[in-house]
């Protein structure tokens, strides 16, 4: 018979994947129930638990630190990175945020509540107060001397103030460790350092990320003294959350709306879009409604439409997404508009060329009718060209007038696509008339 593991051994076994693979072990647990998440934090050693949790749903993660004991909950949220322990203290109710801060130890609470004095946008709420300073005297020998027991901390960079606490420099980390070790620290600064204000919001911190190719970036206040410091990790959300919510603002969806998010708040911020969108339509409607003789005499027209108005729709989303990626990555910038719109304007010719061609031969082998087939290979070519050009004026525009080129483009986009679409094809026809 196989022989039993024994309760010590599977707990040792429980406590090296903790200590392993925490992200893992927070994917795992997220299928159990609240309590039996809780029950596990609980039985572990708090740094191993501080490690899982900071890993966890942040909304699993808030109800289990509710269930636990106070005592304990306090000693994991002080031991995790202040960062992560905000998120989860921003979800109780002011009153109760206000009792578990008086719990948890003063230096904890401190930069808890520091980072929650900052909207979550702003580099304030992505920063970990926790960063280290040092005096442009101070040897290579004293600061590894004080960096050695942060071994578990992530630091990259070493940062130098004046007296007063005002950012003059950053060394990295490396060249510090390979230096001489009474060599001052101040003679290994190359330059000025990169830096963002507190109240930043996420596009610049993205920009300045993308600018300097940074691991981490020093946080300061307004008269440069410093306030913290966002890491790789830090680095990496704002990026992230920035282009998840410029794919929200496309689509008329709200930057403050979450998976989660309550459904009064998913209402309002996308009620208004979508009645706008509704007048877009009506007007795409009314286009369609100049022409209603025109359809009533020759119905394979009403037949077409959406052949026309499907192609140039998704001519025109593909020149946004291209304009769209180029002005988020700084690519490109508002005022080599002339060379982009060009180069679409010569994309959307021959790529609505080609559509044209194939179009028109499917629609002769079902209509036999020569006129119908030139009406909707001309309309094509005309849409798909208006496309391109919109795709990229849309987002341009919007940019030159200082505002965010994501805020509902593609609706936007689609109102342009649907009426130049059925105008050109609907109005061919008509002139075409005769052919038909």
């Amino acid at each position: 018979m196989p022989r039993r593991s024994s309760p010590r051994a599977f707990k040792s076994l429980v406590q090296g994947f903790f200590r392993l693979y925490p992200y893992e072990a927070a994917r795992m647990m997220e299928k159990l129930p609240v309590s039996e998440i809780a029950r596990i934090l609980e039985s572990e050693p708090v740094p191993r638990t501080a490690a899982v949790l900071e890993r966890l749903a942040p909304d699993l993660g808030h109800d289990a630190l509710r269930i636990m004991p106070e005592a304990t909950a306090s000693q994991i949220l002080s031991a995790m990175e202040p960062g992560s322990a905000a998120l989860l203290m921003a979800r109780f109710d002011s009153n109760e945020r206000t009792r578990r801060l008086k719990s948890l130890p003063a230096p904890s609470a401190r930069m808890i509540e520091l980072i929650l004095s900052y909207p979550k946008e702003c580099a304030g709420g992505l920063m970990d107060p926790r960063v280290m300073v040092f005096h442009p005297d101070a040897t290579v020998r004293e600061v590894l001397s004080r960096l050695r027991p942060l071994r578990d901390r992530r630091i990259s960079d070493i940062l130098i103030t004046d007296p007063e606490g005002r950012l003059e420099a950053s060394v990295p980390l490396q060249d510090v460790a390979v230096a001489a070790p009474g060599e001052p620290i101040s003679s290994l600064v190359r330059g000025r350092p990169a830096r963002i204000n507190a109240m930043a919001l996420r596009e610049e911190i993205v920009e300045t990320m993308e600018r300097f190719r940074l691991t981490s970036l020093p946080v300061v206040d307004f008269e440069e003294h410093v306030l913290g410091m966002i890491r790789h990790d830090g680095l990496v959300a704002a990026a992230e959350q920035e282009v998840s919510a410029d794919i929200q603002t496309m689509v008329g969806v709200s930057k403050e709306e979450r998976a989660l998010s309550s459904v009064g708040l998913a209402v309002r911020k996308r009620l208004p879009w979508l009645q706008i969108n509704l007048a877009t339509a009506f007007l795409a409607a009314a286009v369609v409604g100049m022409f209603e003789g025109l359809i009533m005499k020759f119905t394979a027209l009403a037949v077409l439409l959406p052949v026309v108005a499907g192609q140039s729709g998704n001519t025109g989303a593909q020149a946004l997404a291209v304009t769209m990626r180029g002005l988020a990555l700084r690519e490109v910038r508002v005022y080599q508009w002339f060379r982009i719109l060009s180069k679409e304007l010569g994309v959307g010719f021959f790529n609505g060329l080609a559509v044209a061609a194939t179009t028109s031969a499917a629609v002769y082998v079902w209509s036999r009718s020569p006129g119908l087939a030139l009406v909707i290979g001309l309309s094509m070519v005309c849409s798909m060209v208006a496309a391109s050009i919109s795709g990229v004026a849309i987002p341009m525009l919007l940019t030159a007038m200082g505002q965010d080129p994501a805020q509902s483009s593609s609706i936007i986009l689609t109102t342009v696509t649907d009426v130049v679409g059925f105008f050109s094809f609907l109005g061919i026809a008509s002139l075409l008339s005769g052919m038909l």
